[in-house]
């Protein structure tokens, strides 16, 4: 793309000044059109100083991977094939959900030379990005032309889920603040069950806990130590359906629930139990096996990273027969979905009766703020609203709306079935205390 430069603007005003001079003085014309003739010869050879996208070749440095909200540096480097040296504005294939926060400063790259910029890109969005080409926009020598060539440079960037909850979990783990996070302590009944070790006898060791054969054997007091059980299963199945489109506080109802998945995840696998992820709608999107391990994490965020919310019907019958064939050993499985309407309640009570038993299911339901929250300030403001004021007949709703769902999960319940109902925002802390309720009762 070929256009003119404001030096060139600038300069065929000068023609246009002489021919408003012929009113004083007609016979200076043949002057003014030769002028005008030098110009128009001048701006076509310039042009003719154009370089040619052939002399010009870009790549890409970057990490292949970036984090939701967090800066990621891009270095672009471009080869120069011709003699001549050129200045060079530079702009990145990015937008829209890629926001650029420091574009590539301008750039002076003589002959037969190589350089490179550096900007910043702030990922909003999770997913999958591709970078086609990068845009590079030269003058002419004289610098009334300026062309832009668009030089191909094909780059993938993936964009991973925010990860601060496990971060800032890990963080007042070490602390001892679990609190701050809103986890509770969650009180042990009775004693764990898995011997670990031997180990000498302390002062405050219990005298039931003493193995007296390897006491004889040591000629020392030895006690055994146990933990809890461990290699035990979590499994999270995470609908991505309609009812996980919406969004609360610039967060979508999926994002919440990808997050406390990971989240809880790495709590599992803290406690060296297995975690794994299966992600549907109307068919299986993801799949991530349960496994151990330090690397399980990382599996789980780069199978879930790119999964998007569709506005199509969820098939709780296909996502939990599927996890029926796959897990054979008994599981915690976190269903993580939104309810609001009773075809889709119904299904999923029909389909997760079954496991219980088999299985230990755990459905956590994302309460929607903008329907909640004119019941809860309506509450909060005591009543008492006059029968004429909206706020009354949206509080009535929104109660009628939360009586359904408290019967849903009071049928779930029935049923056998453990179940939560928070906001997207408290989803984290709630699934988290529930997996260490879980853990302290023995019920996997």
């Amino acid at each position: 793309m070929i256009a003119p430069t404001p030096r060139l603007c600038l300069l065929a005003l000068a023609p246009v000044v002489l021919s408003l001079g012929l009113y004083l003085a007609p016979a200076g014309w043949p002057g003014v059109l030769a002028f005008d003739l030098a110009i128009v010869a001048v701006a076509l050879g310039d042009a003719t100083t154009l370089p040619r996208r052939a002399a010009f070749r870009a790549r890409r440095e970057m990490g292949a991977i970036a984090t939701r909200g967090v800066r990621h540096p891009i270095e672009i480097i471009i080869e120069n094939a011709s003699r001549r040296a050129h200045d060079l504005e530079i702009r990145d294939d990015v937008g829209g959900l890629l926001a650029e926060e420091e574009p590539p400063p301008p750039l002076r790259l003589l002959g037969r030379s190589r350089g490179r910029v550096r900007h910043v890109v702030m990922p909003r969005e999770r997913g999958g990005f591709l970078l086609e080409r990068v845009f590079v926009r030269c003058p002419s020598r004289l610098g009334l032309w300026r062309v832009q060539h668009a030089l191909p440079a094909r780059d993938e960037l993936a964009v991973y889920p925010a990860l601060k909850q496990i971060s800032r979990y890990a963080l007042y783990a070490r602390l001892n603040r679990m609190s701050l996070l809103g986890v509770r302590r969650t009180r042990r009944i009775g004693t764990d069950n898995e011997f670990e070790r031997l180990r000498d006898y302390a002062a405050d060791d219990q005298f039931k806990a003493i193995d007296w054969r390897a006491t004889s054997r040591r000629l020392k007091l030895t006690v055994r130590d146990h933990q809890t059980n461990q290699s035990q299963r979590v499994v999270f199945a995470i609908d991505c359906g309609r009812m996980m489109v919406n969004a609360s506080a610039g967060t979508s109802m999926l994002d919440a629930a990808l997050d406390a998945a990971l989240t809880l995840s790495y709590v599992a696998l803290s406690h060296r139990d297995e975690a794994g992820v299966l992600c549907f709608g109307e068919r299986i999107l993801r799949w991530v096996p349960p496994r151990g391990g330090r690397r399980q994490l990382d599996r789980m965020i780069a199978a879930c990273h790119d999964v998007e919310a569709e506005l199509v019907e969820s098939r709780f019958d296909e996502a939990l027969l599927y996890l029926q064939r796959q897990c054979r050993k008994r599981t915690l499985l976190v269903v993580i979905t939104n309810l609001i309407d009773d075809r889709n309640a119904a299904s999923l009570r029909r389909h997760l009766a079954p496991t219980v038993g088999r299985h230990l299911p755990l459905v956590t339901l994302l309460r929607d703020p903008a329907v909640s929250d004119p019941l809860e300030s309506f509450e909060a403001a005591g009543g008492g609203q006059a029968a004429g004021n909206p706020r009354l007949y949206r509080a009535a709703a929104a109660a009628d709306v939360m009586l359904w769902r408290r019967q849903v999960l009071a049928d779930l319940e029935h049923a056998g079935v453990l179940t939560l109902d928070v906001k997207p925002a408290a989803v984290t802390a709630a699934v988290v205390n529930e997996y260490l309720a879980i853990k302290a009762r023995h019920l996997l």
